[in-house]
């Protein structure tokens, strides 16, 4: 790539000393008080000389765990999808951008998706995080990807060759996208439904705008299109389309329909209007701005109150602030996150801390505190059919007769808080399972599809499953692995062996 005159430092990975000479720098946010009053990604950009160093940093470890994406004791451990991190790193800290993007794409079929919502398990399995704050590798990423697309080099990608073999993806989020890239990619033709009017699934409607702006998404959907994708929308496989149609039509199947059963609050008052589940209230909200005319919940002048303190009520935070909600409070029924590592959570596990994201930083700007009160839960919803406010106690972790930690409610500690609008942020339960059961494909005891990681094989010959449906609710980077690991299964199933364009 450099010639054959190569001095010791174009051997060497980075620049040797690279973690001593350069802090960790992050690109700087919008303020708050700017940015809350629009929808538009709030992260600047970083000039080409502070991306250089900041790649100069990763430290040419002997056995970098960045990329292994292991899971060690239940905890993500590097990049599921096995980025060839130091790789890029170097090509960053070169300038030699356009074959960090060559590395990047070998395992990342969507960088653009994941340089922005990637929560980065890589990060904190870097090597140098044991000493110093780690290597700045997500934004890298998002550095490469739109500096590719800036100059063109991105472009779509069709097969050579069709095998003449065709295959049904259900659904079109990070799973089926990725699924359905690959097996394009190896001459197959794809089909993928989605019961939505845009294609994206949780990517176009289960993350705000700010986080991942949605023309992002459509241009990576455009690029699929152009490479011989077929895309079907408003297209509800078993309702709209029956299931059996599927093995009538395609030589096989990929069930990629998330985890969308969300986890409902079994309380007095749960009925009341006000009350909603989380994407509920952020789909209605991109689907409004994307077209104005479509109705959407409204948090302007209203005390908000959001139940769970995950990445959705994050979401959920940011965009009330945006509508500009009167008051606004996260309860988080678990205890607050230590600020640093705790003895049972080592390196290179992802690290279990306390930070403040971008919904708790902006809903600080606004009303001067954190929002999130730790440690409660709710008793009831009251109102007179609308709700005005909740009533909450707090609770302590105490061991039960198994050893099981459980929650106690502390007697005495009710408080009511006024609420006009209650958004449900307490995770996903597993796949609505109407399609599941029309195709009698198995379900294992949490609801999700039966399928071994690896194989990804359902006990339906010619069904396979990836992504949330399969693993439960999870991370974009892990629904990419696994639609990439489906593709490769039903290549392999399709043709009898793995296609070169997939190994």
């Amino acid at each position: 790539m450099r010639g054959n005159s190569r001095s010791q430092e174009d051997i060497d990975m980075g620049k040797i000393t690279g973690f001593l000479e350069f802090s960790r720098e992050l690109p700087e946010d919008r303020k708050p008080e700017e940015r809350l009053r629009d929808w538009q990604e709030f992260h600047q950009p970083m000039s080409e000389d502070k991306l250089r160093q900041q790649g100069a940093r990763c430290m040419d470890c002997g056995i970098p765990f960045c990329h292994t994406g292991n899971l060690l004791a239940g905890m993500a451990s590097g990049c599921p999808i096995h980025n060839l991190i130091p790789e890029w790193n170097d090509l960053v800290y070169r300038g030699l951008w356009r074959e960090a993007l060559e590395r990047l794409h070998k395992t990342n079929n969507f960088p653009d998706f994941t340089g922005r919502v990637c929560p980065a398990p890589c990060e904190g399995s870097c090597v140098l995080g044991m000493h110093q704050p780690p290597v700045t590798i997500k934004n890298l990423e998002y550095a490469i990807i739109e500096k590719g697309f800036a100059e063109g080099w991105v472009t779509a990608q069709p097969p050579a060759q069709r095998t003449g073999k065709s295959v049904a993806i259900v659904g079109s989020g990070p799973a089926g996208l990725s699924c359905a890239a690959q097996l394009n990619r190896a001459g197959h033709l794809v089909t993928v439904y989605e019961r939505a009017d845009r294609i994206g699934g949780l990517l176009m409607y289960g993350i705000p705008n700010m986080k991942l702006d949605k023309a992002v998404v459509q241009r990576r959907v455009d690029l699929l299109a152009q490479e011989g994708i077929r895309f079907v929308t408003r297209c509800e496989v078993g309702r709209d389309l029956p299931a059996g149609k599927l093995l009538q039509d395609f030589d096989a199947v990929v069930l990629c329909g998330g985890a969308t059963r969300p986890r409902d609050l079994a309380v007095p008052g749960r009925e009341l209007s006000g009350v909603h589940f989380a994407m509920e209230f952020l789909t209605a909200n991109t689907r409004h701005l994307l077209d104005p005319q479509v109705p959407y919940i409204n948090a302007a002048g209203k005390d908000v109150i959001v139940i769970g303190g995950g990445d959705t009520g994050t979401d959920c935070c940011g965009t009330a602030l945006r509508h500009g909600c009167r008051s606004l409070i996260q309860l988080e029924i678990m205890p607050q996150l230590p600020p640093e590592r705790a003895a049972d959570n080592p390196w290179p596990q992802w690290p279990k801390v306390h930070k403040l994201d971008y919904g708790q930083a902006e809903a600080a700007a606004v009303f001067g505190a954190d929002p999130r009160q730790y440690l409660v839960t709710v008793k009831q919803c009251l109102g007179a059919g609308d709700v005005q406010a909740l009533e909450i106690v707090r609770v302590e972790w105490k061991k039960d007769a198994q050893g099981r930690l459980t929650p106690a409610v502390v007697a005495g500690s009710e408080q009511r808080l006024p609420a006009q609008l209650v958004l449900l942020a307490m995770g996903f339960l597993g796949p609505e399972d109407g399609l599941l059961k029309a195709l009698q494909v198995e379900q294992d005891a949490r609801s999700n599809v039966k399928a071994e990681h690896g194989k990804f094989t359902t006990n339906i010959p010619g069904i396979f499953a990836a992504g949330d449906m399969r693993r439960g609710q999870s991370l974009v980077v892990w629904a990419i692995n696994e639609g990439r690991g489906a593709a490769r299964e039903c290549d392999r199933y399709l043709m009898g062996e793995v296609s070169e364009a997939l190994r």
